[in-house]
């Protein structure tokens, strides 16, 4: 009798013990356990709208998981980087960052609602050049031209931004200091509607990113000027860079990268940075990206994160230096 009950306890315990392992291992549901969301800070259209439902899509295969995208735009990309913040840290929520609310902003704004210590650089995913583009309406085809132009101007030019405190933005600033050109600063919510202005005449240049003005340029709507990197674009091979122009200072590209919030656990990042890894080597990827002007980047985390710092300590010298001011 002793032994039948010494049986039943010793049953009863393993079964608990069984219990406890199986209520262990799923509170610890492998990553991820539910629809990973990419949030895009900008309105459709833009490069960061496109760009992370072109890398969404291939991760969601490569994860066997949903990824869904969701648009945030306005304030020069700092409400959707909040965005991601607001959400839980476990990394089911991703922003595609930039320069501007990532790096720039850290200068260009005083009242910053975020610090870089709050984000944990997953991967940079896409870097491409710049473009100055006028309306094809206007008198000019080179970079003397342009100049010139806004010379016989009341009141001067009138640039359009996508977004406040980008790239574009940035070196639209960086060629009228040098270029002495004067220039009223359009500001819109995202490259869309500012290309449609364009278009339309409603404004007469922007300097903007491969992948939204390529088409453009391509289908004679728009006029390419100058590429704002040292090296010319093997898309527009008849494109002069700004450096061969006698402007070597000014080369600003496009970059575009994941982030999540720093509270996220490392191991989670590191899969995440391996899964898109995978999507970045991607030949139908990469040959996208390159038809739209870029190129796939990838690497580790910690690469991602020393850029990131890297643009921001540059950007504060060339903020403070231009005395830039966001608009």
């Amino acid at each position: 009798m002793r032994t039948f009950k010494h049986s039943l306890l010793t049953m009863a315990l393993g079964l608990a013990v069984s219990f406890a392992g199986l209520t262990q291992a799923h509170a610890a549901d492998p990553f991820p356990s539910k629809p990973i969301r990419i949030i895009a800070p900008s309105s459709p259209g833009g490069i960061l709208d496109l760009t992370s439902r072109l890398v969404g899509k291939k991760l969601s295969d490569q994860l066997k998981h949903p990824v869904v995208i969701e648009n945030m735009p306005g304030a020069g990309g700092i409400i959707g980087v909040q965005g991601m913040l607001r959400a839980e840290p476990d990394g089911h929520t991703m922003v595609m960052g930039s320069l501007g609310p990532n790096a720039a902003n850290y200068t260009l704004r005083t009242n910053l609602p975020y610090t870089m210590a709050d984000f944990a650089p997953v991967i940079n995913v896409l870097s491409m050049p710049n473009v100055l583009v006028v309306n094809p309406k206007l008198p000019v085809t080179n970079l003397a031209q342009f100049k010139a132009y806004a010379a016989t101007k009341p009141g001067g030019l009138s640039m359009a931004i996508s977004t406040s405190g980008s790239s574009g933005h940035l070196a639209g600033e960086l060629l009228k200091i040098r270029l002495q050109v004067p220039a009223v600063n359009v500001i819109y919510k995202g490259a869309a509607p500012a290309l449609t202005d364009l278009i339309a005449g409603q404004v007469d240049f922007m300097v903007d990113n491969m992948i939204t003005a390529l088409p453009h340029i391509k289908a004679g709507k728009l006029r390419a000027i100058a590429v704002t990197t040292k090296a010319r674009s093997v898309d527009l091979p008849d494109v002069p860079g700004l450096a061969e122009l006698g402007y070597p200072d000014i080369d600003v590209g496009v970059w575009v990268g994941l982030l999540v919030s720093s509270k996220t656990p490392p191991a989670i990042v590191e899969k995440l940075n391996v899964a898109l890894n995978a999507v970045l080597a991607d030949p139908e990827i990469r040959a996208t990206f390159a038809k739209q002007g870029g190129v796939a980047v990838g690497g580790s985390a910690a690469d991602f994160d020393k850029f990131i710092r890297a643009e921001k300590d540059r950007w504060e010298k060339v903020i403070t230096t231009a005395k830039l001011k966001p608009d």
